[in-house]
């Protein structure tokens, strides 16, 4: 037995062992004792006095739990492991990586797009070094952030200007702010969404001081509807792509060519919210369709606004496209240095639009390049063989607690893209042995977030699957799945 850490006041009575005495309330060591012994020592030097202090401290409170609560014998160790433990925590950021087998590729809980290679490392050089965020190097002044996207982004969607915020939903309040503020903007009732976190377009609306005017129906909305609607004071007539649902059936909504007609033969404005939007046609990757900004502006759309950490793949953004002299009012209004980017997000997503640039004769090698393409256009036979070689170690990990086969399954795009449709792929299913299987399922659960890589699966009929789709690092997956080996414990 190795010999505890943190050992009671001399000349008390040890009940288990000499090396290992029974704990109580009287007979717990104090925090400067503790704190004193060379482990303390140790990773004070390493972690600082006061995490080391806050990790004593929040072991003590809970062996006092235990023993009040007459959770009985408690010994040395225990205090020892209570102490590892809390530091461990203290030791662990709050933002980790995990593994995303959830079957939702870009999975906005989990940090949505993964980011190209040549991306991070353009993230990494603006983190460490001075850059030119807002200097002229040519003129030896000060110069715009959204020169170093501007070009690129006019470039591959045919816009006049674009301005760059630091997601889609403050582009779509910068806009509606600066171009319709406390004028009205008519939206189809079929339109008016809510995405994550509650967010309301009816609320952005009142919160950009715009008076909403739903016009048509939740499943039909014609031009005259639209037509009917405009008034001296209306600003816009804003088309919202609803991403995030779908409405079928008997159904009616008119062209934004038309809206655009008809929006500028009253002298009014045509934003179209795309929400997630892409660079490229999707079709072209054998995906479903997904509007493209480009169209949107050949149609007629004065401003166009998406996403850019969804199917663009890149860094959280949003991004405003259209009429330069539109553009020009959205840079001069006061919301928009509180929307603006870091340099952080504006190297990344420079990045990731020069490889569309690049690659823009070439899609099969951007898929290559661009992680969120790469993973949702992998075949499911390959998907298929990650499975069949990661199955023999996970069903060793888990022993006689649990089967592990690999089953066929759908993967999702993803945060509001696409919502109806799905990619095949292929799941390792851990069902759990046992008659309590819906106690024992969440169990295997925790159990795989417990990882020192989380692994973040679902739950589905009674067992956990993990979707292979988005499993590309198998060497770091499988190497830690010895660490599920307490599956004995009671489950």
């Amino acid at each position: 037995m190795n010999q505890p850490q943190f050992l009671p006041r001399a000349g008390e009575t040890h009940s288990e062992s000499d090396t290992d005495p029974a704990l109580s309330l009287a007979r717990l060591p104090s925090v400067d004792r503790i704190l004193n012994s060379p482990p303390a020592q140790q990773a004070i030097a390493s972690d600082g006095r006061a995490v080391v202090k806050h990790a004593v401290q929040q072991s003590l409170d809970a062996i006092r739990q235990q023993l009040a609560a007459g959770v009985a014998p408690l010994y040395a160790r225990d205090l020892d492991h209570a102490f590892d433990t809390a530091l461990a925590a203290l030791r662990r950021s709050a933002l980790q990586r995990v593994f995303n087998l959830t079957g939702t590729v870009i999975h906005t809980n989990l940090g949505r797009s993964p980011l190209p290679e040549a991306a991070v490392d353009a993230l990494i050089q603006a983190a460490r070094y001075p850059v030119t965020i807002e200097y002229d190097l040519t003129q030896g002044g000060r110069g715009e952030r959204d020169h170093i996207t501007e070009q690129l982004i006019c470039e591959l969607t045919g816009a006049e200007a674009a301005t760059v915020v630091n997601n889609n939903a403050a582009a779509v309040l910068l806009a509606l702010t600066a171009l319709a503020g406390g004028k009205d903007v008519l939206v189809s009732r079929g339109e008016l969404v809510e995405i994550g976190g509650s967010f309301r377009i009816p609320d952005i609306m009142q919160a950009a001081g715009c008076r909403l005017v739903e016009v048509g129906t939740t499943n039909r909305t014609h031009l005259a509807d639209y037509e009917n609607a405009i008034g001296e004071r209306s600003a816009m007539i804003a088309r919202i792509h609803t991403s995030n649902f779908a409405v079928v059936g008997f159904t009616a909504s008119p062209s934004e060519a038309a809206l655009a007609e008809l929006a500028h033969r009253h002298a009014r404005l045509l934003m179209v919210d795309l929400g997630s939007g892409a660079l490229l046609p999707f079709e072209q990757f054998g995906l479903p369709h997904e509007p493209l900004p480009q169209q949107a502006l050949r149609d007629g759309a004065d401003l166009v606004t998406f996403s850019g950490d969804k199917l663009l793949g890149g860094p959280q953004c949003g991004i405003i496209v259209g009429q330069r002299a539109l553009i020009d009012r959205l840079r001069r209004h006061p919301l928009k240095r509180v929307l603006r980017c870091d340099k952080l997000i504006v190297s990344a997503f420079e990045a990731v639009l020069r490889l569309y640039r690049r690659y823009q004769d070439a899609p099969q090698q951007l898929a290559e390049h661009l992680p969120v393409l790469r993973l949702l256009t992998r075949p499911p036979a390959q998907i298929k063989l990650v499975g069949e070689r990661c199955l023999p170690t996970l069903q060793q990990a888990f022993g006689d607690a649990a089967t592990v086969t690999l089953m066929p399954t759908l993967s999702q795009i993803g945060s509001g893209s696409l919502p109806v449709d799905r990619l095949d792929s292929w799941a390792a299913v851990v069902t759990p042995f046992g008659k309590r299987s819906g106690h024992s399922v969440d169990a295997i659960e925790a159990r795989l977030r417990g990882l020192p890589i989380p692994v973040v699966g679902r739950i589905r009929d009674g067992a956990v699957w993990l979707d292979l789709r988005t499993l590309e690092d198998e060497a770091g997956f499988l190497r830690q799945l010895h660490c599920l080996a307490p599956a004995a414990d009671p489950i």
